[in-house]
């Protein structure tokens, strides 16, 4: 038992040299400029795409916030994007996350924009898990960030398979509301490591004691 708590400290001190190599990469790339949007982004680089939006609006997960009208619910308002030089040459239409809205505040996009530069990070398709709600494709409204079914929901024949997820302060008027930063992973790895080697110190105290009263004996 104490070779195995010994070990999952270690192990946590390991994950914890390589969480804060994740950390330092998402500050750095937060630190440089943005580039042009890439065929092959990097992780965690921060790209601009230019083009106009499509007329076509959906929904992204739920989240309630606090409004000056008070706590509602919402989610991540979802557009599609035709880049004016896409991918680097022509390239299918982007889905872009612009940020957290109202619902009722969703039809208020569904229409075509003039030119717009998004400025933003680049998020891989997801899968659904076993407890993620059924995306409701009727009503525009998804709970798995996945390109290909939102893009074939839109009536798109072809979609990037990623997700733009913009960034910026919110729009006039708070919504969208963009994220402000690239998301960071939490880093616990070193209360964890801690506590597995607090466990292994107790064990061998106790086994101390218990070993005592047995000489004692």
């Amino acid at each position: 038992m104490l070779a195995v708590l010994l070990a999952l400290g270690f192990w946590q001190v390991r994950r914890l040299a390589w969480k804060e190599g994740i950390l330092a990469e998402i500050a750095a790339a937060e630190a440089a400029p943005p580039v042009a949007l890439p065929a092959s982004p990097a992780p965690f680089e921060i790209v601009v795409a230019t083009g106009r939006y499509l007329p076509v609006v959906a929904l992204y997960g739920a989240e309630v916030r606090d409004t000056p009208r008070g706590p509602m619910m919402g989610g991540q308002l979802l557009q599609v994007l035709v880049p004016e030089t896409a991918l680097p040459k022509e390239g299918p239409p982007i889905l872009v996350d612009r940020g957290w809205v109202p619902e009722g505040a969703l039809a208020a996009f569904a229409e075509a924009a003039p030119k717009v530069r998004i400025t933003g990070f680049v998020h891989p398709a997801e899968r659904p898990g076993w407890f993620t709600p059924h995306d409701d494709p009727a009503r525009v409204r998804f709970y798995t960030l996945d390109p290909a079914r939102i893009g074939a929901a839109l009536g798109l024949k072809t979609v990037a398979p990623f997700t733009l997820m913009a960034m910026g302060p919110p729009a006039p008027g708070g919504v969208p509301a963009p994220a402000e930063h690239l998301p960071r992973p939490p880093n616990n790895h070193l209360s964890y490591a801690a506590t597995w080697f607090g466990l292994a110190v107790v064990l061998v105290v106790i086994y101390g004691i218990w070993l005592g009263r047995q000489w004692r004996r």
